[in-house]
């Protein structure tokens, strides 16, 4: 055990696979321990690198087996893919984990810590209950729509649907009304847990030095500079903000072969919570800048004259992740460029 190097550790419920190598990469020993064992089996080996891949819990492991001494390593799944030798089974993926952590060029994904793990916890749940609320009104639009009752999509107009529903002269069965209002309490009870996570990350946002100074720039709101300061790792492991916007997703896909470069859409690969959240602000700031008449001397304007509307909204998310890089690494406010 004294020449172990590096250790791979194929994560799972219950039975993990390790896999320990020596520097040059030559196997050492293969085996599984249970859940229960891991950390008192990795106790006894001396400090070396362990790598996971950054999937569920990888980061709870990260931190419990940090405390022990070790390096610890999480790389994203589809970069430990290729090192997979021939068919897939527990033990190769092991391996492959091993060999993919002792690459120099590998990239290596951030150990997040409970705090703020526990701030991205919130705002998953607060997509997943909004999500939960377009489910919803949609399965009641359709629902009624079988009996004559059309509103437009969107929030606003359940209340049409919600008078009609409540009508004493109604010709709806008894029971398509009382299911109606159960889809409308669950639509009711939904809308207040939505505000009161919202209301949460807000208070959040104001407290959190980070998400202030991101709330400077224009697009970005209290949710967004929440999640960019609790789902972004550490600024300082990107080089400059072009490689930020990259790893959200904001850049476009390259098709280049022989010399010839051909740029695609948007790679959409990275973090899509934020490109999603970074895509809306800016969409807010281009209609904004639409009906003001265009800001024809600034970039926005120049760019909303020559080109799609849809694609200079992305340009914008891209250069507003870009700012948010800057402020995040350089702990610096917004500066407007046409007060400047």
């Amino acid at each position: 055990m004294d020449d172990v190097s590096i250790i791979g550790v194929d994560l799972a419920k219950n039975v993990f696979q390790v896999h320990g190598a020596t520097a040059d990469g030559r196997p050492l020993f293969r085996k599984k321990i249970r859940r229960s064992k891991l950390l008192s089996s990795l106790a006894e080996i001396p400090n070396c690198t362990v790598a996971m891949e950054a999937c569920a819990s990888s980061h709870h492991w990260a931190r419990e087996i940090g405390a022990l001494g070790h390096t610890v390593k999480l790389m994203p799944p589809i970069y430990v893919k290729p090192f997979v030798k021939r068919q897939k089974n527990d033990a190769n993926d092991a391996e492959a984990i091993a060999e993919a952590a002792s690459r120099p060029t590998m990239r290596f994904v951030a150990v997040k810590s409970t705090e703020k793990q526990a701030s991205g916890m919130a705002l998953r749940i607060r997509d997943l209950l909004v999500r939960q609320k377009t489910q919803t009104i949609n399965a009641l639009r359709g629902h009624l729509a079988e009996y004559g009752l059309v509103a437009p999509s969107g929030t606003v107009h359940i209340n049409r649907l919600q008078a009609a529903i409540r009508d004493p002269e109604t010709k709806l069965p008894r029971a398509v009304v009382d299911h109606a209002q159960l889809l409308l309490d669950h639509i009711k009870m939904l809308v207040e847990k939505i505000d009161t996570l919202s209301a949460e990350l807000r208070a959040g946002a104001r407290q959190d030095p980070v998400s202030k100074r991101l709330m400077t720039i224009p697009g970005i709101g209290p949710i967004t500079a929440v999640a960019l300061a609790a789902l972004s790792p550490d600024p300082t492991s990107f080089r400059k903000g072009r490689d930020f916007a990259a790893w959200t997703g904001l850049t476009p896909k390259q098709f280049s072969s022989g010399g010839k470069e051909r740029i695609g859409r948007t790679s959409k690969m990275g973090q899509r919570d934020l490109r999603r959240l970074l895509i809306i602000g800016a969409a807010s700031v281009v209609r904004w800048a639409i009906r003001r008449g265009g800001d024809q001397g600034g970039w926005l304007g120049q760019m909303l004259a020559r080109k799609p509307r849809m694609l200079v909204t992305v340009a914008l998310a891209n250069k507003m992740a870009r700012i948010a890089w800057a402020l995040m690494a350089k702990n610096e406010n917004y500066k407007n460029p046409a007060l400047a």
